[in-house]
């Protein structure tokens, strides 16, 4: 619906209407209301989530590449560029992700630019880490010393053998992280870091409903309700995924006797879950 925008929203989401102001659900002509600049919630709910899905999918995907190059440089190579690689990634780690972002997005400016590059750049250690372990993983299968006897350039094996096989568990992690995307970008939003007034986002339309929460609750919830589908949904999605990518863990959750948690980790029933980001 939001990519359909241009053509369902009923109204500009930055131009105030004619209207009551703080017209609740089901006013006439405003099925969600009217918020307290007049403007129409339907509106700006539609065209503010074309704002907040691409500041999750485009970061998110943009820290994959990056990480890819990161993490099979590392991984392949060994040696001081693994050292060199994953100790920046550990610095980077040092830092809460959350902090990092908003430190990076207040550093270069409150807009949506730096606001997906802030994003972009607290993913790519944990993709990074993925990345790295996965190719390590692919490495020393069979297969790879076959390729190195027969006199395959490291480019090649890299390209052909190694990336290949060890993408899908990297695809799957990366697309459940552009659910907690959309929260963290409708946070620096939320913050006054991200998209500025009067364009439409779900985490300013959040921001914006604060002061009028009391007699006007409905304007945040609509937004903070779509926020938290999106980001289950992508989580779903990625959960798919990892299934759809790893026949050997669907087999087993087929099975029904051992589960595997979301990254592919076989563990026995009733084993605590493990943690991860």
């Amino acid at each position: 619906m939001s990519a359909a925008a241009p053509v369902l929203s009923p109204y500009d989401p930055t131009v105030p209407v004619d209207g009551l102001r703080l017209a609740p659900p089901l006013t006439p002509g405003h099925p969600l209301g009217i918020d307290s600049q007049q403007r129409d919630v339907l509106a700006r709910l539609l065209w503010g989530g074309r704002i907040s899905l691409v500041a999750g999918v485009v970061p998110t995907a943009a820290a994959t590449l990056v990480s890819l190059a990161l993490g099979a440089a590392a991984a392949y190579a060994g040696g001081s560029t693994e050292t060199v690689v994953m100790r920046a990634m550990d610095i980077l780690f040092a830092f809460p992700s959350a902090l990092l972002a908003i430190a990076i997005a207040g550093a270069l400016g409150p807009n949506e630019r730096n606001q997906m590059l802030a994003i972009g750049i607290v993913l790519i250690p944990y993709i990074t880490r993925v990345v790295h372990d996965s190719v390590r993983g692919v490495s020393v299968l069979p297969y790879i010393e076959a390729s190195r006897s027969l006199g395959a350039s490291t480019a090649s094996i890299l390209v052909r053998h190694v990336l290949p096989n060890a993408f899908p568990p990297v695809l799957a992690y990366s697309t459940t992280l552009v659910g907690m995307m959309m929260v963290l970008s409708s946070g620096l939003s939320f913050l006054g870091l991200g998209v500025q007034p009067p364009t439409a986002d779900w985490g300013a339309m959040v921001r914006d409903a604060k002061d009028v929460l009391s007699v006007a609750p409905w304007l945040s919830t609509f937004p903070g309700l779509l926020i938290l589908l999106a980001a289950l949904a992508f989580n779903y999605l990625g959960d798919g995924l990892s299934d759809a990518l790893d026949p050997r863990r669907r087999r087993l959750k087929a099975a029904g006797t051992i589960g595997a948690d979301r990254w592919g980790v076989v563990e026995q029933p009733g084993a605590a879950h493990a943690g991860h980001v």
